[in-house]
């Protein structure tokens, strides 16, 4: 399958399940969750979900077992709303990257204070 084609459908996939996670979901649990990015394999068969979770460890947890509990909801409404032969199957990943890069930030800024301290 070309690859333009399935960085189409991982885009659409990735819109249409931040829809979803704001619009449809009605589990309490769920707090603040940003979909980062979507992996799909070149079949389509599969999807990779990356997600960012913001919040304390807690309110993370949470989130993270309610988000595990509406996946099937979620792989039925993108079957709905995209027109493929198979609805990919779909995981769910946290993606660690903001508070990665934000800790780098921390840290170059720190080194920029003890180099202004000297």
């Amino acid at each position: 399958m070309g690859q333009l084609r399935v960085e189409k459908v991982q885009e659409f996939i990735k819109q249409e399940v931040s829809k979803i996670i704001l619009n449809d979901l009605k589990d309490p649990r769920i707090g603040f969750v940003t979909v980062t990015q979507v992996e799909a394999t070149g079949d389509l068969r599969s999807a990779k979900i990356f997600v960012s979770l913001m919040g304390s460890d807690e309110q993370k947890a949470a989130t993270w077992s309610g988000l595990q509990k509406a996946l099937g909801f979620i792989r039925s409404e993108i079957g709905k709303r995209i027109r493929l032969r198979m609805t990919p199957d779909l995981s769910l990943h946290i993606d660690e990257s903001l508070d990665y890069s934000a800790k780098i930030q921390e840290l170059l800024i720190k080194i920029k204070e003890d180099e202004v301290s000297q």
